[in-house]
């Protein structure tokens, strides 16, 4: 899963945080739910803006940033501009 096409940070929208496309659903607000207990089932049921793909781009985005050195300071820069 690549997730560079769902996951977007704007500096104009959530402060420059890491998103989901097209939407104002930060990365740290999925990812809140499944640490309460929430299942993908219910994000997808409760919150109908976002896709399992965009579910998945989520995660991938989390497996990924540690390796990605230069994501964190794009991020950065993005949301001090």
């Amino acid at each position: 899963m690549d997730w560079h096409d769902r996951i977007v940070t704007t500096p104009e929208t959530l402060f420059g945080r890491p998103r989901i496309a097209d939407t104002r659903i930060g990365v740290d607000f999925v990812l809140d739910l499944p640490a309460s207990g929430w299942t993908s089932g219910r994000i997808l049921r409760e919150y109908p803006q976002p896709s399992p793909e965009d579910l998945q781009a989520v995660f991938a985005l989390v497996r990924d940033c540690p390796k990605d050195e230069d994501f964190v300071p794009r991020a950065k820069a993005a949301q001090d501009a």
